[in-house]
């Protein structure tokens, strides 16, 4: 049990989830596409875990077309970076109680 008794966020317990929010962490920004190939998902599975995390306000998700191709970049939120630290705040102090 985490050290401060708070349970883990919900949706950051989905390795798919926090996978994405992880890269995002590292970015500034990033496309469907490259969240996709780096994740090894498919273009279904990814659709529904970004669109959880948009409708917790984790991430931003705009469309646009380049070049009249569709692009879509998703951007982490100061909601899910706070969110993420604290995840990791927890996981660090359950590793330090072991230690």
């Amino acid at each position: 049990m985490p050290h401060n008794n708070a349970p883990f966020d919900s949706l950051l317990l989905s390795q798919v989830r926090l996978g994405i929010v992880s890269v995002l962490m590292t970015r500034r920004d990033a496309t469907f596409s490259d969240l996709k190939a780096l994740l090894g998902l498919t273009q279904g599975n990814l659709g529904i875990h970004l669109r959880k995390l948009e409708d917790a306000g984790y991430v931003s998700v705009r469309k646009a077309f380049v070049e009249r191709k569709p692009k879509t970049t998703c951007k982490l939120l100061a909601k899910g970076r706070k969110a993420f630290l604290a995840h990791l705040k927890q996981l660090e102090d359950i590793a330090r109680e072991a230690t």
